[in-house]
């Protein structure tokens, strides 16, 4: 009747059996759905047990059930996730470091949706950080963060990027301070579309 997984040992209080017997049957039920061929299968994701439809079921499943109400993250949501995935706990100000752009809209999104929440503060800066979820794990099909692809490695790490940035920012000649209030007050905001995909609107003919 549980709407999330159910942990093992909940189950093990609430029919007050030993914890052993529990994940036993457990083991038991999965391998006999998978052997009979069930339309559906018991899945230990996120901590906890969850009867789930199978993959080949999916699509039928989906186009009854949804009927194309499925809210889909965009791909900026996609990047942040990923990259507090792989990088937590990390603060925002981190993530917008290594995407480039600023991330408050996103990371407001995917915490309203469950996906990412508050794991404390950064000792040094004392900014909060942020951390994946259960419901991040069951979504993506993860047992744990240690079954993630390995893609760690092609991310580009924050303390080496902020160092080439800082690198960047010595090297580059002084700016005059009213060019640059200027150009920062024409830029967009970030990860917002601009008019026309950013065009330049056509220049009138002067008289």
């Amino acid at each position: 009747m549980s709407e999330e997984p159910v942990a093992a040992a909940t189950l093990a209080g609430a029919l007050e059996v030993p914890l052993e017997s529990v994940t036993a049957c457990l083991t038991e039920l999965q391998k006999f759905y998978d052997e009979t061929h069930r339309g559906f299968e018991l899945r230990h994701l996120g901590g906890g047990w969850r009867y789930y439809t199978r993959e080949r079921h999916a699509d039928v499943i989906a186009a009854y059930v949804l009927q194309g109400q499925q809210s889909r993250l965009s791909q900026a949501a996609l990047e942040t996730l990923a990259v507090i995935a792989y990088q937590q706990p990390i603060s925002r100000a981190r993530v917008s470091a290594v995407r480039g752009v600023n991330v408050d809209g996103v990371i407001r999104t995917l915490v309203a949706r469950s996906m990412i929440e508050e794991a404390g503060q950064d000792e040094v800066t004392g900014a909060i950080v942020f951390r994946t979820t259960d419901l991040f794990l069951e979504r993506m099909g993860l047992h744990s963060l240690a079954d993630l692809p390995p893609l760690a490695p092609h991310l580009p790490e924050v303390s080496e990027l902020e160092a080439e940035l800082g690198q960047l920012a010595q090297a580059a000649p002084q700016a005059d301070p009213e060019a640059a209030l200027e150009a920062a007050t024409d830029e967009p905001a970030a990860d917002e579309p601009t008019d026309d995909e950013g065009a330049a609107a056509p220049e009138q003919d002067q008289p």
